[in-house]
């Protein structure tokens, strides 16, 4: 199991590739795709590579290029508190609708199961602090992938934030190692 980390655009992206398959973790705006392409070319990875494609959350920095990938035949995967945010975006940012209908829908507690599957070790968690449907990916190697996700040292200057609190609290849970954000630099327990 290895976790690539394709820089290409505002967002990171993660793939997770397990030993029957690879997902696709967040993608950045709509309109990256040719940066895209260059970026997994870089890393010697084909779309074929990819069986499934997820988003942290459905906000545009996370999702622009969800429905693109899936006309190449890459798989949605969705977690089921996320499947009425699906659309909250699109209009707004102009992207084609994403077809929710060809996803593969999971719960939390079928996601390590599912994970397994292809190869990989860990479970999804809900971080639903940054907004209602946000999920991380927990690797059993210690490696969080946390989307957008407000760093911990936020909880010293606004103590009053209990659920961000509680999202810190189920991730220290689980012993991270390592956490990768969207958006900033990496912490290392």
């Amino acid at each position: 199991m290895e976790t690539v980390v394709l820089r290409y655009g505002n967002t990171n992206t993660y793939l997770i590739n397990g030993s029957s398959g690879g997902i696709l973790v967040d993608t950045d705006m709509p309109g990256t795709i040719g940066a895209f392409f260059k970026e997994i070319k870089r890393h010697g990875i084909r779309i074929k590579d990819i069986s499934f494609v997820m988003a942290t959350h459905y906000h545009p920095d996370h999702m622009g290029l969800i429905s693109e990938l899936m006309d190449m035949g890459v798989r949605l995967l969705l977690v089921d508190i996320q499947n009425s945010h699906i659309h909250d975006w699109e209009a707004k940012i102009g992207s084609k609708p994403i077809d929710g209908e060809s996803a593969r829908i999971i719960s939390i507690d079928e996601s390590r199961s599912f994970l397994g599957e292809l190869g990989i070790h860990g479970e999804m968690i809900h971080i639903p602090s940054h907004s209602e449907d946000s999920v991380g990916i927990m690797l059993d190697d210690g490696t969080l992938i946390a989307g957008d996700l407000s760093p911990i040292s936020y909880l010293q200057s606004e103590p009053e934030v209990s659920q961000l609190r509680d999202d810190w609290n189920l991730i220290l849970d689980h012993h991270p190692k390592l956490v990768l954000f969207a958006h900033s630099n990496q912490l290392v327990f």
